[in-house]
């Protein structure tokens, strides 16, 4: 077989179903191949970076690995923000991408660049094959190295010459390196140390991250955190890890996170950091949270990630599922109950935090307010959507008032970051589940960063609701700019902005203009109830509203500006 037959083949061999790609000279072999096949779909995105971000999508949403095929040259460098939007979310993708043909290579030829050189940093592995011999095997290894440990993106850089050299087609069941080698069991001692910690403690505190999600462990989070009677938080990825709705349940933490969540994460004795990394954006500035005096337990599948930010004192590597599993067994035979009564103190002044409603904005309003959306959002798909977001207030919002009682349905960028995101990840998510219920909530900046996504979306019948929280400004940037540069807004307002349902009309969909609120959730309805269609629904929104609490850039977590306090 052809380099080009074999990569294809291994793809059918390792049930990939979906590849989302754009085509260009470097991968004209591997696109001809796929020709012929019909083992798996092949999704033609209309810019490199879209294909990332869809395949995205769809390994958030399933948990399976999501491939991309990408062309040289700007092919790749159009691939690299949708590559670094997955590592920094340990997020297990496939990256195929072109190169020109091996001779050719270090000569500057015709878009060669160096992909391997350019990703090294925003991978977890990447290979460049140079005979046609060994690519089923690095193929094999990909796969292996995106979606085990602590999972992640993996490029695989092919030359054309290889793609069109002839080699025996021998796809290996199971791969082993010596370098490589993921750790899954968690160290019994230390589970058991940390189990009697959680029974003994008077104000613990379970705090969970994507982690818990990219494990599958929300089962094994839910009867932990209900065993025990523990206060829970998610981060923003870790968000329907534990459901939302549930009284245990107090809220987002971190930068845009609630008030009683922030406040238990500072005052707990006992914190339990499951799956999660302390990031700047989650506990604040590092030497006020070390203020307060607490014991931590850290389970991380990463060994680095470990004590990376903040000092533990139990640290437990291993997968957290299995952790969790054992954990559970632990304390379910100790002696536990010791501290009843401090508990329903702590319980007590979680409730006196919570009464503070941190949340609450003017429901009387004669504009749209974006959280109202959100909330009819969330009653009109009952709660039962795939929701994904670009990048900005709206983006906060969707984590504050939609409430995930299940994983896999909240799917954004979070640690780069990335506008543009949504759309394209929606494409993923809806190819994924076809027959579900799936938002994109984005606002006016993000969505033109990939809004050509729009005509892929109607080639391949996805029928996405674009929620666009629509206030004329880059939302949060003119947000910091209100509260730290004196409202000097610069470059923040949005002028000359499209006709947003025309636009829409014009790609091939519905297109819906709301301005006022009592018009908003049946709007909605209306746009649910077209199953069959992509409907951009753009919601004036009030360009003034502020997204709160927020933790001002380098206070401590419990420095939280409220609403109320302005």
């Amino acid at each position: 077989m052809t380099g080009a037959e074999i990569m294809v083949r291994c793809l059918m061999d390792e049930g990939v179903e979906l590849v989302f790609g754009y085509p260009g000279g470097a991968v004209l072999n591997i696109y001809d191949a796929i020709f012929k096949q019909d083992g798996f779909k092949h999704i033609l995105v209309r810019h490199e970076q879209a294909a990332v971000h869809a395949a995205d999508g769809y390994a958030r949403s399933t948990g399976k690995v999501g491939v991309a095929l990408v062309t040289s040259g700007p092919g790749l460098t159009n691939a690299v923000t949708g590559i670094a939007t997955a590592y920094m979310d340990s997020i297990p993708l496939v990256i195929i991408s072109g190169q020109v043909s091996t001779p050719a290579i270090g000569q500057d030829a015709f878009q060669e660049v160096d992909a391997v050189g350019i990703t090294r940093p925003c991978v977890k592995h990447n290979f460049l094959v140079k005979d046609v011999k060994n690519l089923a095997l690095t193929l094999k290894k990909a796969f292996y190295i995106a979606s085990t440990g602590r999972p992640g993106p993996v490029l695989v850089d092919i030359p054309k010459d290889v793609t069109a050299h002839l080699a025996v087609y021998a796809y290996p069941e199971t791969v082993t390196m010596r370098s490589y080698s993921a750790v899954s069991k968690g160290h019994s001692g230390q589970i058991k140390k940390a189990a009697q910690m959680l029974l003994d403690a008077e104000r613990p505190m379970i705090y969970s991250g994507g982690g818990v999600i990219l494990s599958n462990a929300s089962r094994q989070l839910v009867e932990l955190v209900r065993l025990l009677n523990h206060p829970c938080t998610n981060t923003l990825m870790g968000l329907g890890a534990y459901p939302a709705t549930d009284r245990q349940f107090v809220g987002m933490l971190g930068m845009h996170g609630t008030y009683e969540a922030n406040m238990a994460m500072q005052h707990c004795d006992v914190l339990l950091a499951v799956g999660a990394r302390f990031d700047d954006r989650v506990i604040g500035s590092i030497e006020h949270f070390a203020r307060e005096s607490r014991r931590i337990i850290h389970i991380d599948i990463d060994p680095s990630s470990i004590a990376k930010r903040v000092k533990v004192d139990v640290p437990i590597v291993g997968d957290v599922a299995a952790v969790l599993d054992e954990m559970i067994k632990l304390i379910k035979a100790g002696q536990g109950g010791k501290n009843a009564v401090a508990l329903a103190a702590w319980w007590t002044q979680i409730e006196a935090w919570r009464a503070r409603d941190c949340l609450k904005f003017d429901r009387e309003s004669a504009v749209i307010k974006p959280q109202y959306v959100v909330e009819q959002l969330w009653n009109v798909t009952q709660g039962d959507a795939y929701v994904t977001t670009d990048v900005g207030q709206h983006q906060m919002w969707a984590a504050q008032f939609y409430k995930f009682d299940q994983p896999r349905r909240w799917i954004t960028s979070g640690g780069l970051g990335t506008m543009g995101f949504g759309l394209p990840a929606a494409l993923g998510v809806q190819l994924a589940h076809p027959g579900k219920q799936v938002a994109c909530v984005t606002g006016e900046s993000s969505i033109q960063m990939c809004i050509q996504e729009l005509s892929t979306c109607l080639q391949y019948h996805a029928p996405i609701k674009v929620i666009n929280l629509n206030n004329r400004y880059m939302g949060m940037v003119r947000q910091w700019q209100e509260f730290f540069y004196g409202n000097r807004y610069a470059e923040s307002y949005m002028d000359s902005l499209p006709d947003f349902v025309k636009l829409a009309e014009a790609y091939g969909h519905v297109g819906m203009k709301i301005e006022r609120p009592g018009d908003v959730e049946g709007a909605l309805r209306e746009a649910f109830a077209l199953k069959d269609r992509l409907v951009f629904m753009d919601f004036i929104t009030d360009q003034t509203e502020n997204v709160f609490p927020m933790v001002p850039n380098g206070a401590g977590i419990s420095e939280m500006i409220l609403a109320e306090e302005l």
